[in-house]
């Protein structure tokens, strides 16, 4: 049964289902390199204080040592998530030697690449695979690739919600395998429209010369008064060739119509050989160089600007926990580093978020072929290359098998149209106008690229011929005394230092019950 936007509007004004409209699961992922004061990458380890990376459950780190990731659990108000990543910062400024986080995702300070020294989590065979794996994309991809920093946000519905939608299409299927056909759903409309993302919210246009270690780049890159690298229209050099991608992933067919075939296409994916990583080898000199020599090490290698999810149990891998227990939220990866906030990402873009994930299950969809997927990843990687250029147009596939060339201001206009309906609501169940002012300062963005993100950073480097590794470096620093002078508001630092303890103890209770060595550990997993 086909709905239109009106229909879903309709129902959801109803208040008696405000509640299950308002129960917004929200999580946020923010990483971010840890620096000195005199601008250098720190080469000191994971500060025991901030407790065990493998086991912790707020503060670990990514690829490197020195790349932080703070985890944020499901919260179901805006402030409460932004409160519980304060509060997390707070605790690990104070436990770090008064180093500051870079507060953009494109790096600076790194002269060479394989001084970034690679996440280390002890001595299980857990911790050793993980720590293999990023041996593997260093080798794969480069060093310099892996310590860009992002923002992942993680974005559930409540089952009443997911029961309303359902009472809506008279549908009579296990509702575990309804709610995962929606989120789909809301995965295909998000790839179709996710290039607003970097057009609103990207914060890289521009990088230090480092970031490329004296290689040259097929990009037409300018310099800034004070050295810096800039693209003039470019919106988000992380999610271009130069960062998040890969070119050996771009061969990958992954199906986005249904979970089963999401799951197979992965798992096959993950078979995938490669000559190109082959050659690299797995061991030499009796070291580990990567987990496998194919396309995906493991599935997490997937670069993606959104993905299905499921909480994995101990053991599983996260295709199983879809494939068993069907999507429990979707994590959103498009996102930079808010250079502009503390935490990386401004609770208004949170509102914001929330108004496109609900009109992305709003809009019914076709199933995509080859072609479709080729015009969203075309726009997206339009957009981040020359997303404020007047002149660009991008394909807009209308779900009628019909394809028009439209601008980012007619286009854009027109998702805001819509959106605007759904913040309306959303204003409604919140009680609140948070939404409705979202709409009207985001829609701003999109008839004047002047007041994007990348515009203003691109202004204070050429206009104002600031440098840009300066200013960062200014507002590092500042972040950090914010931090320190900010109250609790969540947490409590016992809270953080009883974690600490409890996520070291965790950590060696997992390496003394090893049972297997790590070769075998390794042919288990992937015979599994």
């Amino acid at each position: 049964m086909t709905l239109s936007l009106h229909d879903y509007i309709d129902a959801f004004n109803q208040e008696k289902n405000f509640k299950a409209l308002a129960s917004i699961g929200r999580g946020i992922e923010r990483e971010a390199l840890r620096i000195l004061p005199e601008a250098k990458l720190s080469q000191q380890g994971h500060y025991s204080q901030l407790g065990a990376a493998l086991t912790h459950g707020e503060i670990t780190t990514d690829y490197s040592e020195t790349l932080l990731e703070f985890i944020t659990p499901v919260s179901y108000s805006p402030e409460e998530a932004i409160a519980q990543l304060q509060d997390i910062q707070k605790y690990t400024f104070a436990n770090i030697n008064g180093e500051l986080l870079w507060p953009m995702s494109m790096p600076c300070f790194v002269n060479d690449a394989d001084k970034v020294p690679l996440a280390q989590y002890g001595s299980s065979n857990i911790g050793k695979m993980k720590t293999v794996y990023r041996q593997g994309l260093k080798n794969r991809y480069g060093s310099m690739m892996q310590v860009i920093a992002g923002i992942h946000f993680n974005f559930s519905f409540s089952e009443n919600f997911w029961q309303v939608m359902q009472s809506l299409h008279n549908n009579e299927q296990e509702m575990s395998d309804f709610i995962s056909d929606r989120y789909f759903s809301i995965l295909r409309n998000y790839k179709r429209y996710c290039w607003l993302i970097p057009y609103l919210y990207g914060s890289s246009p521009a990088l230090c010369d480092s970031f490329l270690q004296g290689k040259a780049s097929p990009l037409p890159f300018k310099k800034s008064p004070r050295g810096a690298l800039y693209l003039e229209y470019a919106t988000s050099l992380r999610m271009s060739d130069l960062g998040y991608t890969s070119s050996e992933q771009a061969s990958l067919k992954i199906c986005y119509n249904n979970l089963h075939d999401y799951v197979d296409s992965v798992q096959q994916a993950i078979g995938l050989k490669s000559e190109e990583f082959a050659d690299i080898g797995l061991k030499v000199n009796g070291e580990y160089q990567q987990l496998n020599g194919n396309i995906l090490q493991i599935e997490n290698e997937l670069y993606a600007p959104i993905r299905p999810k499921q909480v994995m149990r101990t053991g599983e891998k996260p295709s199983q926990a879809l494939r068993d227990r069907g999507v429990e939220y979707i994590e959103v990866r498009a996102l930079d580093v808010n250079p502009f906030v503390d935490t990386g990402i401004s609770i208004e873009q949170v509102h914001f978020l929330d108004i496109f994930l609900t009109y992305c299950a709003f809009i019914d969809n076709k199933e995509f072929d080859c072609d479709s997927q080729q015009h969203h990843e075309k726009n997206m990687n339009e957009v981040v290359l020359r997303g404020r250029d007047p002149e660009l147009l991008l394909c807009d596939d209308n779900c009628q098998g019909e394809v028009t060339q439209k601008s980012v201001m007619t286009w854009g206009n027109e998702l805001f149209d819509n959106m605007a309906y759904v913040a309306t609501l959303l204003d409604n169940a919140y009680n609140t106008t948070n939404y409705s002012d979202s709409i009207t300062r985001e829609r701003a963005k999109i008839n004047d690229a002047s007041l994007t993100p990348s515009a203003e950073i691109l202004s204070i480097m050429v206009d104002q011929e600031q440098s840009l590794s300066e200013y960062s470096l200014a507002q590092a620093a500042k972040y950090r005394q914010d931090s320190l002078d900010r109250d609790y508001q969540f947490y409590s630092k016992q809270y953080f230092v009883d974690g600490a303890d409890k996520s070291h103890q965790s950590q060696l209770d997992i390496e003394a019950n090893d049972k297997l060595n790590f070769d075998d550990f390794l042919d288990d997993y992937f015979n599994n």
